[in-house]
């Protein structure tokens, strides 16, 4: 049966025992009938505030109980909800609500200066929790992404604001589900998933901030059964002492998925060997929905380092520079074609997608299918640096960078980090004039203002000739290996190295 996504709280507050826990953020519960009420008076309240079928509302607050009060609240405005980065500076923050133009913004900073908004401790009083009639909005969710250009996008995701109750699991997701999202809800995955379990009548068991011991703890307290990680949060598991990693009892879990980066393969076989290799699923896609590979552990044993088959809904191709399909074991650039067509899944606001004549669209990705069907990733064709599992694009922080008055110019490249997969490093060309170091130490309040902390470089590099010809190209994978095979080396390259951000997996 199909139901407005506006209603699933309501529904599942007809058929659950009251008080049922829908949503919990460390000893604050939401039951389906708080979630129900509170989102009905959110809803009353957006709706004074000006928001209307069809509109977007942006949301910027923290993992929390709220945060699904506020989803479901727009949900029922017919409206469709972007999270955002609560604390994403004013400058990337005005970008994307330039594009995005939102009725209303919930949360976010108070910097923002957005022209109609909601502080994030807002809490409707004198309205009323019965239940309204509520329109369906055209997009389920509008999450948002960076480009090549260092321009934000928005993905419109163009399936509509409903849910088939009777449908069968996605992502091996069970009705009555109890999942952990130990992930930031402005990240697409964990946004999905979380929402996924609510759908299917699950509970969520969130963290607020990531934190080894308390997603085990919480496994076994509240017997997950699902839970979705990217492999930086792995790693800081699998770096727990041993007695503590196996200290809790993990029997409930059924499957552990991992995405938005890629694995290393020594961690991947020390999970597999850790819960067993049925219980560990891996899948490659992106926001868009063309196309997606998803590899159980069984299947990864066999093929190690394949990130899985194509599924049902959609083809995959590789083709090289030619323009041509390669030969099966070739390498070229993966491109997906959704089984409903081009454009079927999403469209961009703020970017055009990268897509041939012919329909197929790449993300920006290499790499080679095996016999069998297999793919295999190479690197990435995009420039984009993966940290900790969020895209990082380095055309955004070098011209951020740049605006340092002593800074001629700026190449940034993602160098090999054991536990967050890439670092930030920032290969500097100063003025003459310029001090190196007062240049460096003062290039943290300088980005403050202008890029979320996770995206500030981790080290610099002065270097006397600039790293970009007179056209302004640049080589950025020669310079990127050859400074990977530096650190192999053990030189030191650099004027300074940051030691003290280990937090994008919160």
């Amino acid at each position: 049966m199909l139901i407005p996504i506006a209603d699933v709280p309501r529904w599942f507050t007809e058929r659950k025992p009251m008080g049922t826990v829908a949503v919990s953020h460390g000893t604050a519960t939401l039951s389906w009938e708080q979630l129900e009420r509170g989102a009905n008076a959110r809803a009353r309240a957006f709706m004074a505030k000006g928001v209307k079928p069809g509109d977007f509302v942006a949301i910027g607050l923290p993992n929390g109980n709220t945060f699904f009060e506020t989803t479901f609240a727009v949900w029922k405005c017919g409206a469709t909800p972007t999270s955002l980065s609560w604390r994403l500076p004013r400058g990337e923050a005005a970008a994307v609500l330039e594009i995005l133009k939102p009725a209303l913004v919930v949360g976010g900073e108070a910097d923002w200066n957005a022209p109609n908004s909601l502080p994030a401790d807002f809490v409707p009083e004198g309205l009323s929790e019965q239940p309204l009639d509520s329109p369906v909005a055209r997009y389920w969710k509008a999450m948002t992404s960076g480009g090549s250009t260092g321009r934000p996008k928005v993905i419109l995701d163009h399936q509509p604001a409903v849910v088939d109750t009777a449908a069968e699991p996605i992502l091996g997701i069970p009705k009555g589900v109890s999942l952990l999202n130990p992930g930031p809800l402005y990240h697409n995955a964990p946004f999905i998933a979380s929402h996924l379990a609510l759908f299917a009548g699950g509970r969520v068991s969130g963290l607020v901030k990531f934190d080894a011991e308390e997603t085990l703890r919480l496994i076994e307290a509240n017997r997950v059964q699902w839970v979705n990680f990217v492999p930086t949060m792995m790693h800081r598991i699998w770096a727990l002492p041993e007695a503590v990693r196996n200290g809790y009892d993990l029997s409930s879990l059924q499957v552990v998925f991992h995405m938005a980066a890629p694995m290393p393969p020594w961690l991947k076989e020390k999970w597999i060997e850790w819960l067993g290799p049925e219980r560990i699923f891996e899948l490659y896609g992106g926001t868009e929905r063309q196309g997606a590979t998803v590899i159980s552990g069984v299947e990864w044993l066999a093929h190690k380092g394949s990130v899985g088959k194509i599924g049902d809904t959609s083809q995959l191709r590789i083709i090289g520079e030619d323009g041509n399909d390669v030969a099966t074991g070739e390498t070229g650039e993966i491109y997906f074609l959704p089984n409903d067509g081009a454009g079927s899944t999403y469209h961009y606001l703020g970017a055009e997608p990268k897509r041939r004549p012919d329909g197929w669209e790449s993300l920006g990705d290499i790499g080679r299918l095996d016999a069998e069907g297999y793919l295999y990733l190479g690197d990435r064709l995009a420039d984009m640096i993966l940290r900790g599992g969020a895209n990082i694009y380095p055309a955004e922080v070098e011209a951020a960078v740049t605006a340092h008055p002593e800074v001629r110019s700026c190449v940034v490249v993602g160098l090999p980090d054991p536990e967050l997969g890439q670092r930030i490093h920032a290969i500097l060309e100063l003025v003459e004039t310029a001090d190196a170091a007062r240049v460096v130490d003062g290039m943290a309040g300088l980005l403050a203002d202008r890029l979320s902390r996770t995206k500030h470089p981790e080290s610099y590099e002065i270097v006397s000739i600039g790293p970009r010809d007179d056209s302004g190209k640049v080589r950025r994978t020669l310079l990127r290996d050859e400074r990977a095979a530096w650190l192999k080396q053990g030189r030191d390259f650099r004027i300074m190295t940051l030691r003290n951000r280990r937090d994008t997996a919160g």
